[in-house]
């Protein structure tokens, strides 16, 4: 039997506003066990990227407990909880957050920094070829297509051979030929025995993932 990837167990997070307390998660419980792939989706606002951010060790719930890998993130000590980020939580985003005046290598390798790693410039380079950025590794990310960026963000989540996959809105800004990119990796990754939770408006994108969470005003459907 799988073993829990990622574990929301009674999940609240809540914002004070002018208008009141305002849920943006509320008592959320679900499994992704290793090998899952699991789509979230629902309106603007409902908690999506809230959830991920949770999931991902960025951002503390109110209620409830997170547990990614068989380990709280937030039950560790700041320094230590961003050692376990880097080790075992790869995030791939719709803006792609690289850095612009770094080339594609150096963006691939910058994980490498907050956690290094013995052979991290060979994986880098494998991870070059796969993803076919070989003519376009010492260009800046400036310089890329939107395809090339989203390649080269995939290629740094997985640098450190984290055992998450957290992605939001990945192929938002992205043409049929790289997004089709993005859900095979997606996807084989979780083949491999890793966890994989996306955000995704785009119910094609969901239909690649095994199971759909449905959110609304904060809670599941």
């Amino acid at each position: 039997m799988a073993k829990p990837g990622i574990e929301i167990r009674e999940v609240g997070k809540y914002y004070r506003t002018a208008r009141g307390t305002v849920a943006a998660l509320h008592d959320l419980t679900f499994v992704v066990e290793e090998g899952g792939f699991a789509a979230v989706q629902g309106p603007s606002g409902c908690g999506k990227t809230t959830l991920l951010l949770a999931a991902g060790g960025l951002l503390a719930p109110d209620a409830g407990t997170v547990v990614v890998a068989g380990a709280d993130p937030y039950a560790l000590a700041s320094d230590a909880r961003a050692r376990f980020r880097a080790e075992t939580v790869g995030f791939v985003f719709q803006q792609f957050h690289l850095v612009p005046y770094l080339t594609v290598r150096d963006n691939i390798l910058a994980p490498a920094g907050a956690l290094p790693r013995e052979g991290a410039r060979k994986r880098a380079d494998m991870l070059i070829e796969r993803f076919n950025l070989r003519d376009r590794a010492g260009h800046r990310s400036s310089e890329l297509s939107t395809g090339e960026r989203q390649r080269t963000a995939l290629a740094r989540a997985l640098l450190n051979e984290p055992r998450v996959l957290l992605a939001d809105e990945p192929t938002g800004n992205l043409d049929r030929d790289n997004a089709a990119v993005v859900l095979e990796t997606l996807s084989g990754f979780a083949s491999s025995g890793g966890t994989v939770l996306m955000v995704t408006h785009d119910d094609a994108v969901a239909g690649a993932a095994h199971r759909i969470i449905r959110l609304r005003d904060g809670r599941m459907e």
